[in-house]
């Protein structure tokens, strides 16, 4: 600390001999260096330093330096930003040479009392207003993901309705309006920090302003998500009860704590946003598909990412295929019927694997279904001719037939059955039938949209007599029940599949710009799934998925019995989830003849197996 005289100059270099007046100069220089008959017992060793101290007098100043450090040590510890902005606003300076002064200044400064500290912020005042309109205004103040390192406020809470009724956090009362129950965490999360102070000359406008408090929500991440899935699940009951009021400022809410959230929970927490907007301001695209981009081309599209981003379409394949190839062994014809051709993504596998088959592939015919083109374009068409070249390369006797079908209940079984007339038979193989297989990947489940077509596409199947039906379809509970059962059913299959996307993807999409393209269609892709659960009903809420269990109930009933698919399935959806970015996560399982894929704990898809009983 450096004190000196207005007028003196800094302590060190030649400036320190240069006074306002010479001859004031010259005998400061002399009291310095210890010259002078006044100064004859002033201590040499501090004299040449600048320090103008008795010898006398050193056993006082050593005493009052200690009381200063004292002083000083007790007043840092005990002091505040106040108390240090006093001391560093003194404009006040001494000349060290004289310490004894010097030292008595600090000792009288820091046994002063410290200056008043300004009044802390007044807490909120919440007027009578309804609990709704106070859960509003808090949850419209901006979120901060992070916990304050601060002290907050803590409000006493509001009281709830007396005749209130608690569905987990959230709460209907008679008056139809949504009342949030506080937690000791909740309250917590509310910090006032004071504005800074007016640049008005008034004093009075200035102390207003700096005790008016600015209020911040911090939220934790992790409590937001909790409120976050009651939020959703409280407007999908208020959507069941048709109480717009409520439905509507739960969605506006969910937007907001969504926002606090990142990856898997961010993205479906959205998705589902939007669908229960849709349903609450009827805001339907066209078509009823669920999506602006209602067409069987970008359908398709996102289909392929889908494909290519996730293990599931990929294990569907492989199961089915392995099982039709086991259901063919010894069969020189072969037909199979697929009820979803697509791009035709399953079927070079099948093709590779009977070429080669021990003794010769067979003579393979494929037909595929499906529905019309937008432009009116044969797509189907273009898929059979590319899977005719890969037969021909490996030697495949391969004959296509596609069919446009609005509807699989609109095909018969003569249609099907349609005799090929190419003469690449050969004489030997007339008389022998051809062995038939069924296949349907994630199909069947859209026609429970229209009562009785199911049943109806089953009995065409039988009437085909296959040899083996390989059925595929979601592992979910989305068709029976309330809109809040399918709601909530719905919300923790789609949480759990993109939770597998985000695992089992990231590897792969941080790899290359294509595996996030694939991701990010993957998403859009399960997003028009969830906007066709939540936002539609009747005919046009088409992705009905049921579990396995009833899927099993419908196929006992139209005639079939289940055909446990063998071990070399399993071995081979093993295999491949090995083989796949983020595997670790996925697991295979045997239900009763059939196999699961899911993430973790949670299974997602299932393929089974059937054939027709007999009797």
């Amino acid at each position: 600390m450096k004190r000196e005289h207005p007028g003196s100059g800094v302590l060190g270099g030649g400036d320190w001999y240069g006074g306002a007046v010479e001859g004031e100069g010259q005998e400061k220089g002399k009291a310095m260096m210890g010259v002078g008959a006044e100064d004859e017992d002033v201590d040499e060793l501090l004299a040449a330093l600048g320090y103008k101290v008795r010898s006398s007098d050193m056993a006082d100043v050593a005493q009052k330096l200690e009381q200063a450090e004292m002083a000083m040590g007790n007043g840092i510890a005990a002091s505040d930003d106040a108390l240090l902005s006093h001391l560093a606003a003194d404009t006040v300076h001494y000349n060290p040479s004289d310490i004894s002064t010097w030292v008595d200044n600090i000792l009288s400064e820091l046994n002063a009392p410290p200056p008043p500290l300004p009044p802390p912020p007044p807490p909120p005042r919440f007027d009578d207003s309804s609990s709704l309109d106070r859960q509003n205004r808090l949850l419209e103040l901006p979120l901060v993901t992070r916990r304050a390192p601060a002290e907050v406020y803590d409000p006493k809470p509001a009281p709830a309705p007396p005749a209130a009724r608690a569905t987990g956090r959230f709460a209907f009362g008679s008056d139809s309006q949504l009342d949030v129950a506080p937690s000791p965490r909740d309250s917590k999360r509310i910090k006032f920090c004071s504005s800074p102070p007016s640049s008005s000359s008034s004093t009075t406008d200035a102390a207003t302003s700096a005790a008016s408090p600015l209020p911040v929500v911090v939220v934790d991440p992790q409590e937001a998500g909790i409120r976050l899935v009651h939020a959703l699940l409280a407007c999908a009951e208020a959507v069941q009860q048709e109480n717009l009021k409520a439905s509507d400022t739960l969605v506006k809410q969910i937007s907001v704590l969504a926002a606090s959230q990142g990856g898997a929970m961010r993205k479906v927490a959205g998705y589902f946003a939007e669908a229960l907007a849709r349903r609450i301001y009827r805001r339907l695209p066209r078509g009823g598909a669920g999506s602006s981009f209602d067409s069987v081309a970008f359908d398709d599209m996102l289909h392929m990412h889908f494909y290519e981003s996730c293990p599931y379409l990929k294990f569907a394949h492989f199961t089915a295929n392995q099982a039709i190839l086991e259901a063919f062994a010894g069969c020189r014809r072969v037909h199979v019927i697929d009820f979803g051709m697509r791009q035709g993504l399953q079927w070079p596998a099948l093709l590779q694997a009977l070429a080669l088959r021990p003794g010769g592939p067979p003579s393979f015919r494929l037909t595929g279904i499906g529905p019309p083109q937008p432009d009116n374009s044969d797509a189907l068409q273009e898929v059979g001719w590319k899977l005719a070249q890969l037969a021909e390369t490996i030697r495949v006797d391969f004959h296509y037939r596609g069919f446009v079908a609005t509807s699989l209940a609109d095909l018969e079984p003569y249609m099907l059955l349609g005799q090929d007339t190419d003469d690449r038979v050969g004489a030997d193989d007339v008389d022998e039938p051809e062995a038939v297989a069924v296949n349907s990947v994630l199909e069947l489940h859209q026609l429970l949209a229209r009562p009785g077509s199911l049943e109806k596409v089953l009995r065409t199947v039988r009437a085909v007599r296959p040899r083996i039906v390989t059925v595929v379809e979601q592992e979910a509970n989305h068709n029976a029940g309330t809109f809040q059962e399918r709601f909530t059913e719905a919300l923790h299959y789609y949480s759990t599949m993109f939770d597998s996307l985000e695992g089992g993807a990231a590897a792969a999409a941080a790899a290359d710009s294509a595996g996030g393209r694939d991701l990010t269609m993957s998403e859009v892709y399960l997003g028009r799934q969830i906007c066709n659960v939540v936002a539609h009903e009747g005919a046009d809420r088409t992705e009905r998925h049921e579990t396995l269990a009833q899927w099993r109930g419908r196929m006992t009933s139209a005639g079939f019995e289940s055909a446990p698919i063998g071990s070399n399935a399993f071995k081979q959806a093993s295999m491949l989830l090995a083989l796949f970015a983020g595997g670790d996560g996925y697991r295979v399982e045997e239900r009763e003849g059939c196999l699961t894929l899911g993430w973790h704990t949670r299974p997602l898809i299932a393929a089974s197996a059937w054939r027709v009983a007999a009797g």
